[in-house]
């Protein structure tokens, strides 16, 4: 997954350092605020795309006496960070310069530059916006709607790269049409306007990630879906009684601890108890490919003597 990962991450690299000096570019010769935001924004996006890849590796080195689990969380660190800098950045920049211009508003020239850099732009873009999702799509559960996969997806650096090129698309297309809209109006107020709307989906897209990215780092678990697969598994089994609510947690994108607390039948010995738990863990594995460390503390519940 990590793979699929960079080249998404490389691709969205790629495009957002050109459409930034396109951007800013036009905006020095038409005055437009809304290029302005616009050229924050690619920044913003190509400085992330560099981060992720950052947290990528380093969620790569491999466990230490410090961190017997590894460093998997790191990538969800550095997501974090990148949501605060869409946030603070991109959004907060965009929306101050949005609110400025549409109190102070200024006359737009030279708006030829903006309607090619914006159609350039949005081409680059798409395309990049279509490799991510080639990359997203490759790996989500068939049976899950785009967005409830979004939504429960634990790779945050593809997740990352589908928000910010989705963003970064709409937010060409609402620059487009203001840019449009004050050319045939005259009306100064719809560059600024363009600004500040591109600085509220920001804002909105950095808290969606942030929330997402917040809860891997505290510690979440599996779903109620993934963990009802494994409460199936035990159920199947003969040779349990009784067993308590799947513990796990994550460590990375593709690392998952779980932890399982089962009875076994009184006339198990040692080897067979050692047997029916090699099993489990093979058939968890097998329906949870994501799972690397399985931890189950088994006993055999004895029948009271007379």
């Amino acid at each position: 997954m990590a793979g699929s990962s960079k080249k998404a991450i490389y691709g969205a690299i790629i495009a957002n350092s050109a459409i930034a000096i396109s951007k800013f570019t036009a905006s020095f010769f038409t005055g437009s605020s809304s290029m302005l935001s616009e050229g924050i924004h690619s920044l913003v996006d190509t400085g992330n795309g560099i981060l992720l890849l950052f947290g990528i590796k380093q969620s790569k080195k491999p466990a230490d006496e410090k961190h017997p689990f590894g460093y998997g969380n790191e990538i969800f660190f550095w997501s974090f960070v990148v949501s605060i800098l869409i946030f603070a950045l991109g959004g907060g920049v965009a929306l101050y310069e949005g609110i400025h211009h549409i109190l102070h508003p200024e006359p737009l020239e030279n708006l030829i530059w903006s309607y090619v850099v914006l159609i350039l732009a949005l081409l680059f873009e798409g395309y990049a916006l279509i490799v991510a999702l080639k990359t997203f799509n490759s790996n989500r559960p068939k049976e899950l709607s785009f967005i409830k996969s979004l939504a429960e997806s634990k790779d945050s650096s593809t997740v990352a790269i589908v928000i910010e090129d989705a963003a970064a698309c709409l937010g060409l297309l609402i620059a487009l049409v203001c840019v449009f809209l004050g050319d045939m109006t005259g009306l100064l107020f719809f560059d600024g306007l363009g600004s500040a709307l591109i600085g509220l989906l920001l804002i909105t897209v950095s808290i969606f990630f942030a929330k997402e990215c917040k809860g891997l780092l505290i510690g979440e678990g599996l779903t109620a879906r993934d963990k009802n697969k494994i409460l199936e598994i035990l159920k199947a089994s003969k040779d349990i009684i009784s067993y308590k609510q799947p513990l796990s947690l994550y460590f990375g994108p593709n690392e998952i601890l779980i932890n399982l607390d089962v009875h076994f039948k009184d006339h198990l010995n040692a080897d067979a108890i050692e047997e029916e738990v090699d099993k489990l863990e093979a058939k968890i594995k097998s329906s949870l490919p994501k799972v690397n460390r399985i931890y189950i503390e088994a006993s055999a519940i004895k029948k009271p003597t007379k």
